[in-house]
């Protein structure tokens, strides 16, 4: 069967077709948002935020809101009982004189044939307190005050001046310096001894109190209560004061 001459001839041209990448299924709904748009929303949120408190603080600065507090504050809570009176009583003590003191207390504890890095606790402690010179009125016997005749001098006698207790001053007070041996540190760590810093407290009013006594605070308390009296007495018109102590 006879072709025609141009049959096997190929096409010189065919229509364009427009071919697109199948896409897959998508529900319904916006599409999903991009990473720098996710970046973006979030730059935007505490933007937004940091404008808020920069605005609160403003208002709050000029009076017109009230002031609102961080709810992430430290509170403290005490849960003490009231302080119970036990006693009282009348004082007649004049206080004529006071000495303030200062020691550094070097205290070891340890043990024989012991190496001191096992068992060992040697404290430097540094303290302060004061102790009062006072004559107490209320011990004077009868006949213990002798005006003249003539109202003009006036004769009297008092007990020695006495020490009262040390008063150590906790907050003037510190630890130097501690050493504690392993041994030392393990019975800390399981419980300690509470009451350890007791003994050193003790030592240094020891301390001070018999530095009181060689002070001369006695003789100061005297001269003082002697120019405390001639100076009252002499104010109701005695012209001659004599004071004089008795052993206590």
């Amino acid at each position: 069967m006879a072709r025609d001459g141009d049959i096997n001839e190929p096409t010189s041209e065919y229509p364009e077709v427009d071919r697109q990448p199948e896409q897959p299924d998508q529900p319904d709904g916006p599409p999903p948002a991009s990473g720098g748009g996710a970046v973006r929303a979030l730059l935007w949120v505490l933007g937004a935020a940091a404008l808020t408190v920069v605005v609160l603080l403003g208002v709050q600065t000029a009076g017109i809101l009230p002031e609102f507090r961080n709810p992430f504050t430290k509170e403290q809570t005490d849960r003490s009982q009231p302080a119970l009176l036990e006693s009282m009583r009348d004082l007649s003590r004049y206080v004529a004189a006071e000495g303030n003191f200062q020691v550094v207390v070097d205290l070891q504890n340890d043990r024989r044939h012991v190496p001191d890095w096992l068992v060992n606790q040697r404290t430097l402690f540094v303290g302060a307190g004061s102790v009062e010179a006072y004559v107490d009125f209320g011990t004077l016997a009868e006949g213990a005050i002798v005006p003249s005749a003539d109202g003009k001098s006036v004769e009297i006698k008092l007990p020695a001046p006495q020490l009262a207790e040390t008063n150590l001053d906790l907050e003037k007070s510190y630890v130097f310096a501690e050493e504690r041996g392993l041994l030392n540190r393990v019975g800390d760590l399981i419980g300690g001894d509470p009451n350890r810093q007791q003994q050193v407290y003790r030592l240094a009013e020891d301390r001070i109190t018999a530095a009181a006594r060689e002070s001369g605070l006695s003789a100061r308390a005297e001269e003082n209560t002697r120019k405390m009296l001639e100076g009252l007495l002499g104010s109701l018109g005695y012209e001659k004061v004599t004071v004089t102590y008795t052993a206590p």
